[in-house]
């Protein structure tokens, strides 16, 4: 029972990450900007989408 809901909250995570990232791609940020969000959100996951939840893109 526990690898499922393992891979379910693994999945919740994956598209939640994935969701963040065609948010700051679609947002009206510098290229540059758009480039740091996205390296934040994907070698730091968790405080990547905490931080860009605070203070990211909102366009």
């Amino acid at each position: 029972m526990g690898i499922e809901v393992g891979g379910l909250l693994g999945l919740i995570w994956l598209i939640i990450l994935v969701w963040a990232i065609v948010k700051v791609a679609k947002s009206s940020a510098g290229t540059f900007a758009k480039v740091l969000w996205i390296l934040a959100l994907l070698i730091f996951p968790l405080v990547g989408l905490i931080i860009w939840l605070l203070m990211g893109p909102k366009g």
